[in-house]
């Protein structure tokens, strides 16, 4: 059973400033998700859904969908406000603008999903190598599966110079993740890195293990997932910032013994599509890869 890479693609950009998930990066204007996508293809992935929101479908299509459909069974699905709310949570969050977040996202994608899973941001670069060793894995466990996986990276290794970070910071033990804390501002303070949180600076060395959204699960994870939802959107359905995020509810998978998250890792560099000063490197960075041979220089056949 060849796995699902399933893409969150519709964030809204607030700090890029505009549509970041198909802004052109590559020789003939491919997205860094093309070449999320390429990789996960040649990584044995059978199929890819897209999590997008409906104001972006017409550039969605035009700038990624149609080209990636040509070479690739691919599909995708809307995530909007008012997904999965009653009538009430909907009036109750009338004046909220920003999204429920990445744990509502997959949910929004969960008739899609027929196969063990991926998931991965549409703007950051995770390299072949993590593809590779979740694609195996997933390939070999059933859908119903309590065992599921996550690829952690170098901290160091996933820092912008251009401004702060979100990471999740992972404990882990016996090659298994036992505890992962998100923490939502993570930067450069001279030549230290250090972490807000609550009001606090809390250094850290730049080796820790962090998560960068790139989990592989079997779709029995969604019972957790959608427990973690329901009790989140009644304790904060008035909230105008509060966010249900995929590495919480992965947590809850572990707290609640629901199953296990196997920890592979990557040494990879990371890079990515955060601040608009991010897209220069990014294009720099995907054009040594193609001079180095590590993708074509025109990805796609069609």
């Amino acid at each position: 059973m060849k796995p699902t890479l399933l893409v969150l693609a519709a964030g809204m950009g607030s700090r890029y400033g505009g549509v970041k998930q198909i802004d052109g990066v590559g020789l003939h204007d491919e997205c860094l998700l093309d070449y999320g996508t390429y990789d996960a293809k040649e990584s044995g992935f059978g199929k890819v859904v897209y999590i997008i929101r409906k104001d972006i479908e017409k550039d969605f299509r035009t700038r990624l969908f149609d080209r990636v459909a040509r070479n690739f069974d691919a599909e995708y699905v809307f995530q909007s406000h008012e997904s999965l709310l009653t009538q009430q949570q909907i009036k109750d969050s009338a004046d909220r603008s920003k999204p429920w977040g990445t744990t509502h996202a997959i949910l929004c994608a969960q008739d899609a999903i027929k196969t063990p899973f991926a998931v991965i941001n549409a703007d950051d670069y995770y390299g072949r190598e993590a593809f590779n060793t979740l694609g195996k894995y997933l390939s070999t466990i059933a859908n119903d599966s309590t065992e599921h996986a996550m690829v952690g990276y170098i901290l160091g290794n996933t820092m912008s110079k251009n401004g702060s970070v979100s990471r999740g910071v992972c404990t882990v033990e016996n090659n298994q993740l036992t505890k992962i804390v998100e923490n939502l501002k993570i930067y450069y303070e001279g030549e230290n890195i250090v972490s807000e949180m609550e009001g606090k600076k809390v250094p850290l060395t730049g080796n820790e293990w962090v998560s960068m959204n790139l989990f592989g699960f079997s779709p029995k994870a969604f019972d957790r997932f959608n427990l973690s939802w329901q009790e989140f959107i009644a304790k904060n359905a008035t909230s105008p910032k509060a966010e249900a995020l995929l590495p919480m509810a992965t947590g809850e998978i572990i707290q609640h013994k629901d199953g296990i998250v196997k920890f592979f890792t990557s040494q990879e560099k990371w890079f990515g599509m955060t601040y608009p000063e991010d897209r220069a490197v990014v294009k720099a960075e995907i054009a040594k890869k193609i001079k180095d041979g590590y993708y074509p220089e025109k990805l796609w056949d069609k």
